[in-house]
């Protein structure tokens, strides 16, 4: 079995600055980590191996500082890596991501099953898995929650719904997107952590991939974020003390003439 699975690496603090001029993440002096909900589907993907035999490639496109996190997943498991890194795929919304990652998965050639986190925690759309279905054709299952059955040409799933689980039997090769209920992520052992080390990661620009230069980077993104900027909170408030009889009854008054003035009473 060969499984394909497209990993991120995301900041590991909540405090994310945004470029305030191209509206895009600052990632630079920021400590990342592989994106925790792609954790799942790199265990998932281990658990299929052990059980079917195969091979394991992660994806990943971002900065050089992105291979951490190729190798840490080789650490944990997986067989091979391959980094998808160039200025030209910067400020990728979730549609050039999508793309960019499905031409890769089209030049790594033939696979069973590609494995994605339900979501990255940085973005939060939930929208890259599904994306990469849709440019490689392949049948989809989100919110996938257990794995049933698989055999070399169908596997049967469970899905999370609203108000309880679908079962779904999808055609092999297909896409699914996992959530935490499906399993628990190891750690990187020590042995995997020396492979890691000494295994040869390529890494491949827009040519390596036969990428078009108008579906790539910000300029092959239709969505932009024109604005950011700090909401301002003010609360306007008014303290009534009461220490008294007499003060708790005049409180008591304004607080009612306060709710009538809002006609909350």
């Amino acid at each position: 079995m060969r499984i394909v699975i497209p990993i991120k690496q995301v900041p590991e603090t909540g405090n994310v600055k945004m470029d305030e001029k191209t509206g895009t993440m600052i990632r630079e002096g920021v400590e990342s980590i592989i994106n925790p909900l792609d954790l799942y589907a790199i265990e998932v993907g281990i658990r299929l191996k052990e059980q079917f035999g195969g091979e394991i490639i992660v994806l990943s496109m971002g900065p050089q500082k992105a291979m951490e996190a190729i190798r840490e997943a080789i650490a944990m498991g997986c067989d091979q890596g391959v980094l998808i890194s160039d200025r030209k795929f910067g400020g990728a919304d979730t549609w050039a991501t999508s793309y960019t990652l499905s031409q890769a998965i089209k030049r790594i050639g033939e696979f069973d099953l590609v494995l994605c986190g339900e979501r990255a925690t940085d973005g939060d759309t939930g929208q890259v898995g599904p994306g990469i279905a849709s440019f490689l054709d392949l049948p989809l299952s989100t919110f996938t929650s257990e794995i049933v059955y698989i055999d070399e040409h169908r596997i049967q799933v469970k899905r999370l719904v609203e108000g309880g689980y679908e079962l779904l039997e999808l055609p092999l090769p297909c896409l699914l997107t996992v959530v935490k209920e499906i399993s628990d992520p190891r750690l990187p052992t020590l042995r995997g952590k020396q492979r890691a080390k000494k295994i040869d990661v390529p890494v491949w620009g827009p040519d390596d991939i036969d990428a078009n230069p108008g579906n790539i980077g910000l300029k092959g993104s239709p969505t932009r974020v024109v604005k950011t900027f700090h909401p301002q909170v003010s609360r306007n408030g008014k303290k009534l003390v009461a220490r008294d009889a007499e003060s708790i009854n005049k409180a008591v008054d304004e607080l009612i003439e306060f709710l009538k003035d809002r006609q909350l009473i």
